[in-house]
């Protein structure tokens, strides 16, 4: 047979051709250190020579490279070379590089061999990750951790517990200078909400969460304080940490509303957070902006009294669905079933977790999909003997009609951006009117099950109505109107009064802003026209007024009284706002951007409006809307110091944003 041979030139040396593929394959000094064996159809290997550990080099048509395998010599990854150098890693310039380790090419000058060790930024970003994650401080000095850190980089020196509890309390402290400044620096005022949390050792930790909007109509939602507490139950216990907070970040005088968690909601402490607020905030409708309960926790108070209500035939559809998931045959025949029977579902069946309400409603759902095929199931597979009655049946049919009510009205508060107060007024009506109207049904099931949970409800929106329908006015595709809707829905015949109440408020909160608007100097949002706008003002009135003014000094106090007796030739920003055209309500409509754009028409009217749309109706974590239990503090939280503590949770919660916008320096 013929036998190939490399092509030569006349002279019989190897073509040029054949020499410049030579000098393509294999030019790296890499290859000093290794060898290429080939172990398998189209899969090539480099071997290191000294450790003999393998890595991958061809795969098919892919070619691997050789950085991984530079790195494995220059890096002091290799063990043996790591003994021959004495432990040394490659440095740039040693001894030990010239001879022992792969030389680098004049044009790639930069690489990980340049790179220097930095035991300082190894030690913040530790800390950073443990911020971040919630990893234990300890978790440093555990081998596991140590010898994976030190495979990547021999010069990382163990770091001890206390090192890293400084280093994350340094992180936390420059954030909340960063934050501190950001709060500092907005117009505006601070709500805030009040969150409870317990641990097995009954003590509390009392989460305070400011919401604010800065000078460019960004909403914030950051959390300020983790306040230790060690009697929960006491009256004063709230207050303390909520002036402990006001002290922290500069808020006396600042703060607009106080939302709270629906435990807090006991008379004691609701009078002594009601004459905070008043002296906090004397002048913002007599302490009436104080939500007493939390918006999420509510929707789940509701939902779990009516899966009580209902909990024996839900446990049915429980054990139906474990018998189905939790056995691999049982799974197969329920598959083998539905197909026969030609059961469409749109729903996967699982579980439920007990302390999370909405995984029940999903699990309902999905159940109800399928019970032809539950109904069907005994015959397919003997060993299958709960019974569920087709009445059962259509009772969870009804209950998740009432249930996916509370479901989408949550979910409003689990988006990763929190929603501005405006959002949520048509979502308390809507479930309290169709609350309302099931508690009034003709059907005796659906009248006796919703009842109570109307009776519940309505408690809930009569403490928030007012709040909710002044934010919402501030939306101006709704105003005023959106209000007189829904109330004449709800109260029929009295709407007129509570339309009256609502309308009085926002008037009285106006008059608020505008006398505290006279007194302050101009800031970036004040800019614009003067709070009151002229319509029709004869010039020679418009002179006279200015030239009086000038003598006397009390144009603004003229002004002002124009407005409260409702002069015919003035009007005030918010009488204008509210006779004004309707906004297009189109789909990605946003009202901050609205009032970013329109505050130099209102002045006074979108500071008023900053600071109703950055009111928090819910107290909790986006994460825990459907929670059916309060959060528990564990046993690891606990064993920390309380100042620790609240530095690693208040850290994680700031990291997420990244780093604070700050204000021009001056």
């Amino acid at each position: 047979m013929d036998i190939p041979t490399t092509p030569t030139d006349n002279n019989g040396l190897p073509s040029s051709e054949t020499q410049t593929n030579r000098r393509r394959r294999k030019k790296s000094i890499v290859w000093e250190y290794f060898t290429i064996e080939t172990v398998g159809a189209g899969s090539t290997k480099a071997f290191c020579k000294q450790c003999k550990r393998s890595f991958a080099y061809i795969t098919g048509s892919k070619l691997a490279g050789t950085s991984h395998l530079k790195r494995h010599i220059a890096l002091g990854i290799c063990p043996v070379s790591r003994q021959k150098n004495q432990m040394t890693p490659f440095t740039p310039g040693s001894k030990t590089a010239a001879t022992d380790a792969p030389k680098r090419r004049s044009r790639a000058n930069s690489g990980y061999a340049r790179v220097s060790f930095d035991q300082d930024r190894c030690n913040h970003d530790i800390a950073k990750m443990i911020i971040m994650h919630g990893y234990p401080l300890h978790i440093a000095e555990q081998l596991g951790f140590v010898n994976f850190v030190q495979t990547l980089q021999p010069q990382f020196n163990l770091v001890s517990w206390n090192t890293v509890q400084n280093e994350c309390v340094g992180i936390y402290l420059r954030e909340k200078q960063n934050l501190l400044n950001l709060i500092s620096g907005i117009p505006g005022k601070v709500s805030l909400t009040v969150d409870l949390w317990t641990s097995n050792q009954n003590l509390g930790y009392v989460f305070l969460t400011g919401h604010f909007i800065d000078d460019h109509w960004n909403l914030y939602r950051q959390i300020l304080n983790v306040v230790m507490v060690p009697s929960p139950d006491s009256g004063d216990t709230f207050s303390q940490a909520i002036l402990t907070c006001l002290s922290d970040w500069n808020l006396e005088g600042r703060l607009f509303t106080l939302t709270l968690d629906q435990s807090l909601s006991n008379e004691t402490i609701i009078g002594n957070l009601k004459g905070l607020l008043s002296v906090k905030n004397p002048h913002m409708l007599n302490s009436q902006l104080l939500l007493r309960n939390c918006y999420a926790r509510v929707l789940s108070s509701v939902a779990c009294d009516v899966l009580v209500a209902m909990r024996e035939t839900i446990a049915k559809v429980r054990e139906s669905v474990k018998f189905v998931k939790t056995s691999e045959s049982h799974e197969e025949k329920f598959v083998q079933l539905k197909q026969q029977l030609q059961v469409p579902s749109t729903k996967n069946l699982s579980v439920d977790d007990l302390t999370k309400w909405d995984t029940t409603y999903h699990m309902l759902v999905a159940a109800c999909e399928l019970r032809e095929v539950f109904a069907c199931l005994d015959t397919y597979d003997p060993d299958y003997n709960i019974n569920i009655l087709l009445e059962e049946w259509k009772q969870v049919e009804t209950l998740c009609t009432y249930l996916k009510l509370l479901f989408d009205a949550a979910n409003v508060v689990t988006a990763p951006v929190y929603p501005s107060a405006n959002v949520f007024f048509q979502e308390v009506s809507r479930i309290q009117m169709e609350l309302m109207h099931a508690a009034m049904s003709v059907d005796p099931f659906v009248s006796y099950l919703m009842r109570p949970l109307y009776e519940k409800f309505d408690k809930y929106w009569e403490n928030c109505c007012l709040v909710l329908a002044v934010a919402v006015i501030m939306d101006p595709r709704y105003k005023m109107k959106i209000v007189e809707l829904e109330f004449n829905r709800i109260y029929g015949e009295n709407a007129e009064t509570w339309i009256r109440i609502v309308d009085d408020g926002i008037h009285e909160l106006f008059l608020d802003y505008m006398m505290q608007m006279l007194t302050l100097p101009e800031t970036p949002m004040d800019e614009g026209n003067d709070s009151i706008i002229k319509t029709e003002a004869p010039e020679e009135a418009s002179q006279e007024g200015s030239l009086l003014s000038s003598v006397d000094g009390l144009q603004d106090f003229e002004l002002y009284i124009s407005d409260i007796t409702g002069g015919q030739q003035m009007k005030s920003e918010l009488d204008q706002y509210l006779e004004e055209a309707f906004t297009d309500r189109v789909e990605d409509f946003d009202v901050l951007v609205w009032w970013r754009l329109n505050r130099m028409k209102y002045p006074t009217l979108s500071r008023m409006a900053s600071d109703i749309l950055s009111i928090s109706v819910s107290t909790v974590a986006s994460d825990s809307v459907f929670d059916t239990e309060i959060k528990r503090m564990d046993s690891y939280q606990t064993s920390l110091g309380p100042a620790t503590l609240e530095a690693l949770i208040c850290a994680k919660d700031w990291l997420k944003y990244g780093s604070f916008p700050q204000p021009p320096a001056l």
